[in-house]
């Protein structure tokens, strides 16, 4: 499961790293006008990105682990910095938060 979630960071992250590269027309209802802020965490995806892809290609599932429980924090806490349940991003941050949560624990030692 480690290995879906990290497919999953794949799939979701390069449609949006390049909307947001590009500015894409969808970008600034869903993320804010172009601003610093909005590079930053093009930064931050494109490290996720970056690592997910590394770690697909190598057996370390307590790399993966780290990553993944990394992003569940910062996803789990979005409704509270963005403010709403309302936005996309958040939405969907919670929906693969929740994926992730499994995939870590799949891994678990109980």
């Amino acid at each position: 499961m480690i290995a879906a979630a990290l497919i999953l960071n794949v799939v979701v992250l390069v449609p949006v790293c390049f909307g947001l590269l590009t500015s894409a027309g969808w970008t600034a209802p869903a993320y804010g006008p172009a601003a610093p802020a909005r590079g930053i965490l093009l930064s931050i995806y494109l490290a996720i990105l970056g690592g997910s892809a590394a770690l697909l290609m190598v057996d370390r599932s307590e790399m993966a682990v780290a990553l993944l429980a990394v992003q569940v924090v910062y996803k789990v806490t979005t409704p509270f910095t963005v403010g709403s349940l309302r936005n996309p991003v958040v939405v969907s941050n919670l929906l693969i938060a929740a994926f992730h949560t499994a995939a870590i624990g799949s891994v678990w030692a109980v």
